[in-house]
């Protein structure tokens, strides 16, 4: 067990909170509970509507989910493959809530096929009630999205294929 006054531990745990861009980190033990939090910087402002996750229908076990073939296909195909070392994945900064758009009413910020430039873009990540945006770290054609509004996602987990 860790003692709660131990700086080391606390130094060690600002560390991470640090080299990882976290805005908040906690450990907790049998005995301690330690909480770190700091300011996130304001990268962006917050959409002046702020989307709601989609709420998924229930649906019985028994009765089968009908989607689109094509639509099914691709998202088969993109979860067979693992696109944590693809050279133009770009990665979530953070955890978070993915948007692909500003507001439920506007169109996605990209979709399959558009082209982008270094710095477009491509959705928000909603953390700590601050929205901050994922932008293309190169230009390039988008060749797949492999995420949906309202997905919770993880650090480093890829969101965008930029070919």
């Amino acid at each position: 067990m860790a003692d709660p006054l131990d700086t080391k531990v606390i130094s060690k745990l600002a560390e991470i909170l640090d080299k990882n861009n976290l805005t908040e980190l906690e450990y907790e033990d049998e005995n301690c509970r330690i909480c770190l939090t700091k300011e996130a910087p304001q990268t962006l402002a917050a959409p002046a509507f702020v989307p709601a996750p989609q709420a998924l229908p229930q649906v019985a076990p028994s009765a089968p989910v009908a989607q689109a073939p094509v639509a099914q296909a691709e998202k088969e195909t993109a979860q067979d493959q693992d696109f944590s070392k693809h050279p133009g994945a770009v990665k979530s900064p953070m955890v978070g809530v993915v948007y692909l758009s500003a507001d439920p009413n506007s169109p996605n910020y990209v979709k399959v096929g558009d082209s982008v430039s270094e710095g477009d873009t491509l959705c928000l990540i909603e953390a700590m009630k601050t929205f901050n945006p994922v932008k293309s770290h190169k230009a390039g054609k988008v060749t797949n999205i492999l995420v949906a509004t309202g997905d919770p996602v993880e650090y480093g987990e890829p969101l965008v294929i930029i070919e």
